[in-house]
């Protein structure tokens, strides 16, 4: 992979960005990790400019609705696409075996057929399993369960073919169970709900979530020097790059990113 391209930063009740998710490109082709909660997704890839045909491959990491429900417009245009004959290949979608049939129940109830028939003929499902391994467009995935009390979520560890090694813990606080997949990586994209000084405000703990200082204090005991903060809440945009930057600065000293939607990374 070679940039990572930022198409949403905000949590489950976010109004004023997307839900989190976002795509890596390898030459010209898009590695898309989840899809938000709705048709959001669309204008997200058309603002970026990443073409749906280029997308080939797809991780699901769990059934929340602001990480799942946008999948259902990306299974209807991508199908429409091939009905078209303007999509070339097959769409593989990576995903625990339980998402497997929520996806795919989600789309008959809400597309029609002439979309999900292209199910387990163009449209296939790979199962991942935890500890699991895959190569993607020529770069090394490992997935694993976080282990969370709430919903099962898969994360992912990227080695890539130049030598990078990003690790995505999903949307919940990093696990000591992890530190397998996270030990060695150089950039680590974690959640950060909101400010530690917030904390009272939006009580991230409750939700099984953690703050900017929780995410920038791992980073900088783990020794990771590039840290990706995102998934967080939506209430003062205008100002969370500067104030997440600010507090999370305390406690880390590596390159510390609060993206917007629509920010472009590159590796």
């Amino acid at each position: 992979m070679e940039k990572l391209f930022v198409l949403g930063t905000g949590n489950a009740q976010a109004v004023h960005c997307y839900n989190t998710c976002f795509a890596m490109k390898k030459e010209d082709e898009y590695f898309l990790t989840d899809a938000g909660g709705g048709n959001g997704i669309l204008l997200a890839l058309e603002k970026q400019q990443i073409p749906l045909e280029k997308i080939h491959h797809v991780f699901v990491t769990h059934a929340h609705n602001d990480h799942i429900l946008g999948m259902v417009w990306i299974v209807r245009m991508i199908a429409t696409a091939m009905n078209k004959g303007s999509y070339e290949g097959d769409l593989h979608i990576y995903c625990h075996r339980e998402l497997v049939d929520t996806i795919k129940t989600l789309s008959c109830l809400t597309i029609g057929k002439k979309f999900t028939a292209h199910f387990d003929r163009r449209i296939l499902f790979h199962v991942v399993e935890d500890g699991g391994q895959k190569e993607i467009l020529g770069d090394r995935f490992t997935f694993f369960d976080i282990g969370s009390t709430k919903e099962k979520q898969f994360g992912c560890s990227i080695h890539m073919d130049n030598g990078v090694h990003l690790a995505f813990p999903g949307d919940e606080p990093y696990r000591e169970a992890l530190l397998p997949y996270v030990r060695s990586a150089r950039w680590l994209l974690h959640e950060a709900f909101c400010l530690y000084s917030q904390r009272e405000k939006f009580k991230p703990y409750e939700k099984h979530h953690s703050t900017v200082m929780d995410a920038c204090k791992l980073a900088e005991e783990l020794g990771i020097p590039n840290l990706v903060l995102w998934h967080t809440e939506d209430r003062d945009l205008a100002h969370r790059k500067e104030n997440y930057t600010a507090e999370g600065r305390e406690y880390y000293h590596g390159n510390l990113f609060v993206p917007d939607d629509g920010e472009v990374i590159t590796f």
